[in-house]
């Protein structure tokens, strides 16, 4: 065996005791000195937040990680010596730990983000000095941080191979779907918990409007990347985009995606503005404009995720006469938006991730 395997199965040796301090210890892995520093200097900052190491290449982190056993990892996928993505592979199979994937704002950059994720990375923040000011980024940071500390983590095969065994629903009963939207929030573990639910939709299923908390240029490439895998066509939301049967609108990095109607036709408007429960684009701000716009017409899907956005526009949703629909404990990341949901009343059913499609589908026809 290897000596970088051999050093690495050492950690699980580490003890590992969460009551022995209670700040959440983070180690950053990142080959930009600057990264480093105002990475430090802002989560140091935060009360229940220590960054106990820092790395510049996965060498480094690996000593780091077994000198001192942080709870969250942020790391950099473009480095020297070692990417990040065969650093993630190794973390994942002999000690997995919660990682947070910081990346460019690249083409490149995107995609590696979207493979890390389908390793077994819990959530993806871009680089400061991109779309984000060094202020929201570290707000941002802090929460995921808080979000995927006491995640257990499980290595996993990747998306796409898991998408080959995909059992899509059937597209029986479909025929009377005109003017039927489907509204999906997600967050933490939402990419995956996505995936698995709209690559279960038929070609024929009402239209799709998704926002996921992801930076900007990475939805271009989850899209991309979902376009491939499903049935119904995915791309990513632009201003004006009607919303119909058989397409998948996701809402655009650092924008917030409305519902409008005219007439008998549904559109979105993709905006800037102020961000909403720290998010842009924010669930809420979708959520409450299909309550406003669609109505009955409209079925609700909360995912996976940290914090309460969707919540209040969940119930706005079923209050205009909209069915909703959250993931259940069990097969969520992190079961914090659906838990807010289903706490302020906007629920009318819990299921598993495997299960939302059909009951969607079936839900949105017959009104069930």
């Amino acid at each position: 065996m290897a000596r970088w395997e051999l050093k690495f199965m050492s950690i699980s040796q580490v003890s590992n005791n969460p009551t022995a301090n209670k700040l959440i210890k983070v180690v950053v892995v990142d080959d930009s000195a600057i990264v480093r520093k105002v990475f430090s200097q802002e989560l140091s900052k935060e009360i229940d937040i220590e960054v106990v190491g820092t790395a510049p290449d996965p060498y480094v982190a690996r000593d780091k990680i077994i000198t001192l056993n942080p709870d969250v990892i942020t790391l950099d996928i473009e480095m020297p010596r070692m990417d990040g993505i065969t650093f993630l592979k190794k973390l994942m199979q002999y000690y997995p730990l919660p990682v947070i994937i910081v990346s460019s704002l690249t083409p490149k950059g995107s995609k590696l983000a979207l493979e890390a994720l389908s390793i077994g990375a819990l959530e993806v923040i871009s680089k400061p000095n991109s779309a984000y000011s060094v202020g929201d980024m570290s707000i941002q940071l802090a929460e995921k941080i808080r979000a995927v500390h006491n995640i257990r983590v499980f290595s996993r095969k990747t998306a796409d191979r898991e998408a080959t065994q995909t059992v899509r629903v059937s597209s029986r009963a479909l025929a009377a779907t005109t003017n039927k939207l489907i509204a999906i929030g997600a967050s933490t573990g939402g990419t995956e918990a996505i995936r698995r639910v709209i690559t279960r939709l038929p070609a024929t299923s009402p239209g799709v409007v998704i926002v996921q908390h992801m930076p900007a240029q990475f939805t271009t490439t989850f899209a991309q990347r979902l376009n491939t895998l499903c049935e119904m066509e995915v791309k990513e939301a632009e201003d004006g985009d009607t919303v119909s049967n058989g397409r998948i609108l996701i809402a655009p990095g650092n924008y917030h995606m409305l519902l409008k109607r005219s007439g008998a036709t549904y559109y979105v408007q993709v905006k800037n503005g102020p961000m909403v429960n720290h998010q842009r684009p924010a669930v809420d701000v979708l959520f409450k404009s299909v309550a406003r716009y669609a109505g009955a017409n409209a079925l609700g899907i909360i995912l996976t995720g940290m914090g309460g956005d969707g919540a209040a526009g969940m119930l706005s949703m079923k209050e205009a006469g909209a069915v909703n629909i959250a993931q259940d404990e069990n097969s969520c990341v992190v079961y914090g938006m659906p838990r807010e949901a289903v706490r302020m009343g906007g629920v009318d059913h819990v299921e598993d991730i495997d299960n939302i499609a059909e009951l969607a589908l079936r839900s949105i026809t017959s009104g069930y």
